[in-house]
Order: structure tokens, then C-alpha cells, then sequence
């Protein structure tokens, strides 16, 4: 099995951005990757779009007539009744400070997208929708362990680290230092087992821990369901 750049079916983008020459990139360039993209000039519209259809991932640009990022994120968000209350989004912008950054995550955004960009920071983009990374990736395991036994035996000994973990968030956390600490180990048997999706998961998380500690409860949710997908997979 070997990583996919996206998810099949192919995703469904919306790009909002009122920069036509931005905007004409972004959308041929998730094209290219096999998204299927649907572009707004301006955060009014993108709302209207948002809220009458179903995206997979919502790419907003901070400053645009009408609405911002913000704006129309907070607005699906409110809104139980948008189609697109609950999908994936990243805010998009040129002038963006380290402050400006951990705000716009701890408002509920997935990632930041830095303008200008090239393909590979969109295939960043699409690899945080749920799917697009495969959840085991034997291939991977095999050449970070050496041979099919001490795979199994690593994977064993993760399957029993998560069901912990996965018990233990659970609760509330008491010690984002030790939790971020614990991260940082993870991060590495999910290298020798092959579960990228994962890693990126405890990436998202440890980013969280470090720049907005008091604000985390939805990140460890996601996580957690992370940790439950994997677990599935290593039982099967």
C-alpha cells in the first residue's frame, strides 16, 4: 500500500479569494491534483456557496469584500443548518504574522496557507482532509522495520500505547507538557509502523499544545478519533 496525494473520491474544494491571479493558481493547481474546486471572488459569496453545498475543504483568504476567512468561518460554524458547517478549513493570506497564525487556528482553521505558494504546500493542503493519507502503509512500515516480523511486533507494541492514550484523553488534560512530551515519542513509532496518518495527526496536535495551550479541547477530540481509526486498522 503507498500513500495517495488525495483522497478518492477526488475532494470537493471551495476557494475563496478575491486576487484573480491568486485565485486562477490555487484553483488550476488543485485541479491538478485532482480536487474538484469551486471558486468565489469574495467572502459573501463564499458563504452563500458554503452554505447551500458540501465541501470537503473550505480555502479562505483573510481579507476579501464582503467577509474574511474569519468571518465566514465563524458563520458556518453558527450555522447547524449549512451544508458546509463542519468541513475542513484553512484560511489563506500574504501578510501573516507568528500572532495573526495561532489565531486563526485556535478559531477553528486546520492549517495556514502562506501566498505565495506552489503545489507542494497544496498537496500539504489536501493531505489534511481525512483519507488522504492512507491509514497503515505497509511499504513504509516494512522499509523503516526491516522485515514483516519486527513490523508486526512494532505495531503490536503501538496498538497497546494508543489504547492508553486513546483511554486517557478521554479525560481532561492536566499536563499539556508531558502530553506534548509524549507526542514527540509517538511521532516516532508511527514512523516505524507506517501510520502517517497519524503522524500527521500528532503533528497537528503538538503545534496546538505549543501555541495555543488553553486551547485545545477540539484538537485532542480529533485526535482521538485519529487514534480510534488506527486502532481499527491495526485489529484488522
Amino acid at each position: 500500500m503507498s500513500a495517495s496525494p488525495i483522497a478518492f473520491p477526488p475532494p470537493r474544494v471551495l476557494v475563496a479569494d478575491d486576487d484573480p491571479a491568486s485565485r486562477r493558481f490555487l484553483c488550476d493547481g488543485l485541479r491538478s491534483l485532482g480536487a474538484q474546486v469551486t471558486d468565489c471572488a469574495d467572502g459573501t459569496q463564499a458563504l452563500q456557496v458554503a452554505c447551500s453545498d458540501t465541501f470537503d475543504l473550505l480555502l479562505l483568504d483573510c481579507r476579501m469584500p464582503g467577509a474574511g476567512a474569519r468571518e465566514v468561518l465563524a458563520a458556518l460554524r453558527g450555522d447547524g443548518q449549512a451544508r458546509s458547517t463542519g468541513s475542513l478549513a484553512v484560511a489563506s493570506s500574504a501578510e501573516l504574522d507568528s500572532a495573526e497564525q495561532r489565531g486563526l487556528l485556535a478559531c477553528g482553521f486546520s492549517d495556514v496557507l502562506r501566498k505565495p505558494c506552489g503545489i507542494a504546500e497544496l498537496q500539504r493542503v489536501l493531505a489534511l482532509l481525512p483519507g488522504s493519507t492512507p491509514v497503515l502503509d505497509d511499504e513504509a512500515a516494512l522499509r523503516a522495520s526491516g522485515d514483516a516480523a519486527t513490523m508486526r511486533a512494532l505495531r503490536q507494541l503501538l496498538r497497546g500505547e494508543l489504547a492508553l492514550l486513546h483511554q486517557e484523553l478521554g479525560m481532561p488534560v492536566r499536563d499539556p507538557a508531558a502530553l506534548d512530551d509524549r507526542l514527540h515519542r509517538l511521532r516516532s513509532s508511527c514512523g516505524f509502523c507506517g501510520t502517517a496518518a497519524l503522524a500527521a495527526e500528532v503533528a497537528r496536535l503538538q503545534r496546538q499544545l505549543r501555541e495555543e495551550p488553553r486551547d485545545t479541547a477540539s484538537a485532542i477530540v480529533q485526535f482521538r478519533g485519529a487514534v480510534q481509526i488506527t486502532l481499527q486498522a491495526l485489529d484488522t
